[in-house]
């Protein structure tokens, strides 16, 4: 099928515009998190100020100090005290700012990846450059996800959005400049519909693995608590925890899925469902890890530290897989340059 030139670089100017809004909204999360730490040390000095008024009451003088009423205004009710209106402090107004930014972002980003689709008439998981950028797509969604069901108690995550587009931004980075190729139509042994089964739930998969990777590293400099100044405005360590643990329960049966078609595809393309081919080895062993997570997690011990140790090498099987196997070791999955 002919790929359509005008959709193509409409798709690449989408993507050019997502990655400069990501960028803006990272910038609008870390003034969020710079600005809560500078509120923290102020805030004694704060509370003080906001009870002087009554302390000056206190030590005023005059009958109105020691409770007596004139005769005047006896049966005047004393006027309704006006509750202050909560104002939104700098640091919220920002990260709402960064919240706006990234939904504004993930639209241009999806915009950009269905028009590579419409452009080549194919499903748009045909190459490195539109995996990793479907990948990085997942993960904002999980990220928009994760914000949208943040509890009262665990308001405090949005401050994490810059940790969140960092490793986002390194990869559409990558996958703009070293892994850009031009729209273009699959080999045929990519023509099946498995095409869409199989890459899209490890896209997906892979996209969710990175919310819970990033949450376990900051977990641990959370329970080190070093460097200090760094680490004084994260969330508890227990609900990075939680939040590491909770999506990874999401990802994991996708990831299961995903592996599963992939042997079935392997099955119906090269005559055999497991060959124990370089990318097929390395996602058996993220497979493996991630098992051992979810286990670790419910075994004295392991549930907190050790659990988080074992996600952190999850997420470096789930990179190494993407970029290592694809582009350096040769194998049955290296024509295509898929993930």
């Amino acid at each position: 099928m002919p790929v359509d030139p005008m959709l193509s670089e409409y798709s690449d100017l989408l993507f050019k515009g997502a990655l400069t809004v990501y960028v803006l909204a990272m910038v609008f999360y870390a003034v969020e998190y710079v600005s809560s730490r500078a509120r923290v040390r102020t805030a004694v000095a704060e509370t003080e100020a906001a009870h002087e008024p009554a302390a000056v009451g206190a030590r005023g003088t005059g009958s109105a100090d020691l409770g007596v009423v004139s005769e005047e205004n006896a049966d005047v009710p004393p006027p309704a005290a006006k509750a202050p209106k909560p104002s939104r402090s700098r640091a919220d107004r920002f990260g709402r700012m960064g919240v706006s930014l990234t939904i504004l972002a993930v639209l241009l980003h999806l915009g950009s990846i269905v028009l590579r689709g419409l452009a080549t008439t194919r499903w748009p998981l045909g190459n490195m450059y539109e995996f990793t950028s479907a990948v990085c797509l997942a993960a904002m969604v999980a990220w928009l996800v994760v914000l949208q069901r943040t509890s009262k108690r665990t308001r405090g995550l949005r401050k994490l959005g810059v940790f969140v587009l960092a490793p986002v931004l390194i990869l559409m980075f990558l996958a703009g400049t070293v892994l850009y190729a031009q729209a273009a139509p699959v080999v045929p042994a990519l023509r099946s519909y498995w095409l869409a089964v199989h890459v899209t739930t490890v896209t997906l998969a892979s996209g969710l693995f990175f919310v819970p990777g990033v949450a376990s590293i900051l977990y641990l400099m959370k329970r080190a608590g070093k460097p200090a100044g760094f680490t004084a405005k994260l969330p508890e360590a227990d609900v990075l925890d939680r939040l590491a643990y909770r999506v990874t329960v999401v990802a994991f049966p996708m990831y299961t899925f995903a592996v599963i078609a992939g042997a079935i595809w392997a099955e119906a393309a090269w005559g055999r469902f497991w060959g124990w081919d370089p990318k097929e080895t390395v996602a058996f062993v993220a497979w493996v890890i991630y098992a051992a997570y979810l286990h670790a997690r419910a075994t004295a011990g392991w549930r907190h530290v050790g659990a988080a140790w074992i996600n952190i090498l999850g997420l470096a099987a789930i990179i190494f897989n993407l970029f290592f196997i694809n582009m350096v070791v040769a194998g049955l999955h290296s024509y295509a340059g898929l993930g």
